[in-house]
C-alpha cells in the first residue's frame, strides 16, 4: 500500500516540478531545464527503493540528512560472507538530485566488495550526474550514506561483548 502511494507520489510531483500539462511535450518548465537527462532519468526512474531487513547481521544502514535543505537519505547494503555487496536500497525524502544520487549510489556500490565502495566519492557521483554546484549538496549525502551503511555493517560484525565473554 504505502509502495504505491508512494509511486502515485512521484507521478505526481514529477507531473508538477519536471513538465507543465499546458506546454506541448517538448517544452519543459523551467525546473527540468535545470535538471541533466541523468538527474530525471533516476528521478522517474529510480533504481532500488525499498528497504532491508536492519536486523539482519549482514545489511548494514546509513541514515544521514542536511538539516540546511531538509534531504533524508537512507541507504542500506546487504553483503554476502565474502565480504561482496550483493544488494543495495534507499528511500529519500528529498529533491531530485538527492534522489538520483541515492539512485546511483545504490547502482555504483552493487557488486563491489566493502572495502571498493568506501571508494566512492561525492565528486563522482556529481561528475555522472552533471550536478551544478548548488546541488553538491546531495552527492556528499549520498557518499555519507554509503559510509555510514559501511559502518554500521562492520560494526554488526564485531563480537559482542558478551560472546567474548563466554570464550
Amino acid at each position: 500500500m504505502a509502495a504505491a502511494g508512494a509511486g502515485r507520489l512521484r507521478r505526481a510531483a514529477s507531473a508538477l516540478l519536471l513538465r507543465s500539462p499546458r506546454l506541448p511535450a517538448r517544452e519543459l518548465s523551467a525546473p527540468a531545464r535545470l535538471y541533466h537527462k541523468k538527474v530525471v532519468d533516476h528521478y522517474e526512474n529510480p533504481r532500488n527503493v525499498g528497504s532491508l531487513d536492519k536486523t539482519s547481521k549482514n545489511v548494514g544502514t546509513g541514515l544521514v540528512g542536511a538539516p540546511a535543505c531538509g534531504d533524508v537519505m537512507k541507504l542500506q547494503i546487504q553483503v554476502d560472507e565474502k565480504g561482496k555487496i550483493v544488494d543495495a536500497r534507499f528511500k529519500t525524502f528529498g529533491c531530485g538530485s538527492a534522489i538520483a544520487s541515492s539512485s546511483l549510489a545504490t547502482e555504483w556500490v552493487k557488486g563491489k566488495t566493502v572495502e571498493e565502495a568506501l571508494t566512492i566519492k561525492n565528486t563522482d557521483i556529481a561528475k555522472e550526474l552533471c550536478l551544478p554546484p548548488v546541488k553538491l549538496h546531495c552527492s556528499m549525502l549520498a557518499e555519507d550514506a554509503i559510509k555510514a551503511a559501511l559502518a554500521d555493517y562492520k560494526l554488526k560484525q564485531e563480537p559482542k561483548k558478551e560472546d567474548a565473554e563466554k570464550k
